[in-house]
């Protein structure tokens, strides 16, 4: 067994008092918190203790595109570039590619990610074993008359990840909708029928196009659909925001984590919290920036929720794979919320996104949440 200290010490939740020493066993398992230091020797640790970061958004097949697309043109042309340019490279090129993502979430204090996936490409990744992952299987497909095969081929790629056999780690995988513009009312139907007590992850408000295509069916994604050959004729708008319509569709017990949430009110918060059991909200404000070049109302998001949560998106709309920098993101942008607040996002909250909370995200008694080091905000090592 052993015992830590640190100048200051977050347990996922909150702040612990200056004299909290935490004994764990060589795996990492927390076995006590104690108040003041026992007997044995204590190893003291100059900075922020806090658990392993929980990236809850991201897309590690696409690693192969950093800085291929440009930034700040909006999400309409991002996604037709990541459609028209995702496919011109080697397997060579992209097996390096997430590999090296995959390393550089773990070099950055990350013990648990969501990683959607179109494919089963990241298979290998899940087996190096390093990290706990959900990987999310999105299914495409806005026409209604064929959203039985659209999701018959997330349910072929689902059920590679189903069967793969996991290590130490916890691998999980479930399907899940890309987002409001890209598939259908049937599909949505059809997605919240399997698995209903997993958490369903999806694109939400990532754009102003999506609510005015809810809306008034204007804005940039018909046009988009067409760019890619999907008739969106048989459309008809809701007269209400795209989240409006589509919780609307959705078991009321069905729990929901809402990724980007750009564009998302007091009004669709309330709403959607009224109309699910468990709502979480995944901010990706570097994403965000380096797409549409500006951030959600993270002040009324932090008012209005309790479950806010961190992700990075992918390398294709972001430099880096790094919860620490969004998090420094945020604080440049809204200093009042404060760390306590921001290491909760990241470590606590984002574990119970991806419904791992009983493993990690805290450091509580029986728990292996991987121990954090930041020195100044800046400097990160993961411990244990």
């Amino acid at each position: 067994m052993m015992f830590i200290t640190a100048d200051q010490i977050h347990d996922g939740k909150q702040w612990l008092s200056k004299d909290t020493v935490i004994e764990l066993n060589e795996g990492g398992t927390i076995l006590a918190l104690h108040n003041g230091a026992p007997t044995a020797d204590v190893t003291y640790f100059k900075g922020v203790i806090c658990p392993g970061f929980v990236n809850a958004h991201c897309h590690l097949e696409l690693s192969h595109m950093k800085g291929l697309i440009p930034e700040k043109t909006g999400l309409m042309q991002f996604l037709q570039d990541v459609i028209f340019k995702r496919n011109g490279f080697s397997e060579e090129e992209k097996v390096s590619a997430r590999h090296a993502a995959y390393q550089e979430l773990y070099d950055n204090g990350v013990v648990a990610v969501g990683d959607i996936s179109n494919a089963y490409e990241t298979l290998d990744i899940r087996a190096k074993d390093l990290l706990h992952v959900h990987t999310f299987v999105e299914s495409l497909g806005f026409n209604p008359s064929k959203a039985q095969a659209s999701f018959d081929y997330a349910l072929s790629v689902y059920q590679h990840f189903a069967t793969q056999t996991a290590g130490h780690k916890m691998l999980r995988q479930s399907i899940v909708p890309h987002a409001p513009y890209s598939v259908s009312e049937q599909l949505f139907g059809l997605i919240d029928a399997h698995q209903p007590q997993v958490v369903m992850s999806l694109h939400n408000q990532e754009t102003p196009d999506e609510d005015l295509y809810y809306m008034s069916k204007t804005g940039g994604v018909s046009a988009l659909l067409q760019t890619i050959g999907v008739d969106d004729a048989y459309f008809t708008p809701t007269g209400k925001t795209s989240l409006q319509s589509y919780t609307s569709w959705l078991t009321t017990q069905r729990p929901l984590l809402l990724v980007h949430n750009t564009c998302t009110t007091a009004t669709d918060v309330q709403y959607a919290q009224s109309n699910n059991a468990s709502v979480s909200w995944c901010l990706c404000p570097n994403a965000n920036l380096y797409i549409e070049n500006r951030l959600p109302d993270i002040d009324m998001l932090q008012r209005e929720t309790n479950n806010l949560c961190i992700g990075t998106d992918s390398l294709s709309s972001n430099h880096q794979l790094s919860v620490l920098a969004e998090l420094k993101t945020i604080d440049r942008q809204f200093p009042n919320i404060g760390w306590e607040t921001l290491l909760r996002w990241a470590t606590y909250n984002g574990a119970y996104a991806l419904q791992m909370d009983e493993v990690i995200g805290s450091i509580e008694v029986g728990k292996t949440p991987g121990i954090v080091l930041l020195k100044d905000y800046s400097n990160i090592q993961l411990l244990y």
